[in-house]
């Protein structure tokens, strides 16, 4: 039987019978729009999230645009971010007119490198946006502390690692804002699209909800321009059932990332590091190889799915040429970009499949000894 990187069906069928009634309920109420199954949802991810604030929003890309826009970052702002993740991180920064400032990866975390940043801020430094890569929080008691001396704004894109901590704290409670995805393959997903900000600022929140609804209140009086970016009752419905399960599934994720650990300890490969103190939720399992390639086609062979994330750097994809990064700019980042392979670990999948993936993976690494 092939193992795939994610099984929606069986986590979709484990819980059938609560979401098909939450879903019931919603038609019944035929309230669609934010409704009371959105406000609970930002009360209940808040206090998971410790935060003050949450606010529900269309997608974890809007959240992030948003979080921005209401910190005060605009058109001709530099905002210092990682080079090595997905698209929506740089996107945002340039959909709302500022700069992205990239600085390089710790290649140990996947994260960005807090000791580099301070070299790139200058007086048009607005915001400091890292990335809690794959499931692992980034340094941010040390990004705190940068953004706090140069008096800069500090929006952490939290869609890999909803439920981690760092030195014991969870997302929420750092920085002017984090943000959340619930793309359907993440830890915690929906049937769709849907994001959200957390804060512990009054004043980010309140502009949050703002912008989210055309720069009003709800009403016909328009504040600030704004978007449509409103989640809906039946995805919030969705989340609020599987929030329950969340911290099962990323114990789970976390068992079968330590099955990896065991019998993947020495092959020769450099598997992923867990920076002591912190909680890891494993979104994603990555290991790095030189042979990658041939790795990834090895597993495909054997009925194994992996994946890259991300095969390419953001500094030097042309969308994004015209701020002047070369090849060589950010080494790091260019050279886990050739070498990354994630494994499957999503919470469905049994102990035995995951044993199943490490004995192809030590079968490559044995036959190429």
């Amino acid at each position: 039987m092939r193992i795939h990187m994610a099984d929606l069906q069986a986590q979709v069928q484990s819980l059938h019978g609560e979401l098909s009634a939450a879903l019931e309920e919603v038609l019944q109420s035929c309230r669609f729009i934010l409704g009371p199954n959105v406000t609970a949802l930002e009360e209940e991810l808040a206090a998971e999230s410790e935060a003050a604030h949450a606010v529900a929003v269309a997608s974890g890309t809007d959240a992030i645009m948003l979080a921005l826009a209401a910190c005060g970052v605009g058109p001709g702002d530099e905002v210092i971010t990682t080079p090595f993740t997905f698209v929506a991180t740089t996107e945002t920064i340039v959909q709302i007119g500022a700069v992205p400032v990239y600085v390089d990866i710790d290649p140990r975390t996947f994260n960005l490198d807090a000791a580099q940043v301070e070299a790139r801020i200058n007086p048009r430094t607005r915001a400091i946006l890292p990335v809690h890569l794959y499931g692992q929080m980034a340094d941010m008691t040390a990004l705190e502390a940068i953004a706090k001396t140069h008096g800069l704004k500090l929006v952490a894109d939290g869609a890999q690692a909803i439920g981690a901590k760092h030195r014991g704290r969870a997302l929420g409670a750092f920085g002017d804002a984090a943000t959340l995805s619930f793309f359907p393959t993440k830890n915690l997903g929906a049937f769709g699209d849907g994001g959200m900000v957390l804060t512990n600022d009054a004043d980010v929140a309140a502009k949050v909800k703002l912008l989210r609804f055309h720069g009003s209140g709800g009403t016909y009086d328009y504040q600030s321009v704004g978007w449509c970016s409103r989640l809906d009752e039946v995805q919030a419905a969705i989340l609020r059932v599987k929030l329950k399960r969340l911290a099962e599934w990323n114990g789970a994720r976390r068992r079968h990332a330590a099955i990896y650990n065991e019998m993947l300890a020495g092959c020769g490969l450099r598997l992923p590091a867990v920076t002591p103190g912190d909680e890891h939720v494993w979104h994603q399992y990555t290991l790095r190889s030189e042979r990658r390639d041939d790795l990834k086609q090895h597993l495909a062979a054997d009925g194994i799915d992996s994946a890259v994330y991300y095969p390419g750097p953001l500094h030097i994809q042309p969308a994004y040429a015209k701020f002047g990064y070369r090849p060589g700019d950010m080494p790091e980042a260019e050279k886990t970009c050739r070498e990354v392979l994630s494994l499957p670990v999503y919470p469905e999948l049994p102990d035995d499949s995951v044993r199943r993936v490490a004995e192809s993976v030590l079968r490559f690494q044995k036959a190429r000894a």
